[in-house]
């Protein structure tokens, strides 16, 4: 898949992986508190959209791929979906107060079985894999038939207006908001440019469908600031 913009300025491959886990380890006290503010508040409903996606009955096993501190595990929870959580980030996990079970392990190379969850869901993970063609191919392999796969990400508005508002926000306040609430302006300065790793979203739900997935849809959220994508394994 071929990024959106160039990511010369951005670290890529081990180097990535390497500065990705790092930040997160750093950030993961105060990441519940810092995405509430950045988001407006947002973030949550976001999530429940997402939950909404996967149109899993209850007591569905439901794994979450990068699950950071818990947030959309605990939202599984709520919902009766029978969930688990698996981050690479040991801070993340560790900051995380969720009544779920939390696996440490690499998104690209998960550590179950094959057909193991009848959804899989993932909230702004995407971009910080460095293979992203190997976590998709992963989240797909886990599914049932019949499972549903949905992913969350950042994306760029395609309205002028929007995209004016939203680099104002995520790449001169988010830093901002960073520095005072975690401490942290260099990671909150990642974070927004961090878009750019995303292929467009015709390069992902062709590579979705590619991967056996059907029904795939991808739209958008606040004035197209955020990504939901989904499809069912036949």
């Amino acid at each position: 898949m071929t990024a959106r913009t160039s990511t010369t300025t951005l670290p890529e491959g081990d180097e990535k992986r390497v500065a990705v886990e790092a930040m997160f380890d750093r950030i993961a006290p105060t990441y519940d508190r810092t995405n509430r503010v950045i988001s407006l508040g947002l973030d949550q409903r976001w999530r429940r959209r997402a939950i909404a996606a996967l149109d899993a009955p209850p007591g569905a096993r439901i794994l979450d791929v990068g699950c950071g501190t818990g947030d959309l595990c605990r939202e599984l929870v709520r919902h009766d979906l029978r969930a688990l959580g698996v981050d690479r980030s040991a801070g993340m996990l560790a900051a995380a107060r969720v009544d779920a079970p939390l696996v440490r392990a690499d998104a690209e190379r998960l550590p179950f079985p094959d057909a193991a969850f009848d959804g899989v869901i993932t909230a702004f993970t995407l971009r910080n894999v460095v293979d992203l063609d190997a976590m998709l191919r992963d989240c797909v392999r886990l599914l049932v038939r019949g499972g549903r796969f949905v992913a969350l990400d950042t994306a760029v508005p395609e309205r002028l207006v929007w995209r004016a508002g939203n680099a104002v926000w995520f790449r001169g306040v988010v830093p901002l908001l960073g520095r005072v609430l975690a401490r942290e302006a260099d990671a909150y300065r990642y974070l927004p440019r961090s878009t750019a790793y995303l292929p467009p979203s015709a390069a992902l739900t062709a590579s979705l469908e590619d991967l056996g997935l059907v029904e795939v849809r991808h739209e958008t959220m606040t004035g197209g600031s955020v990504q939901l994508l989904a499809g069912v394994r036949r």
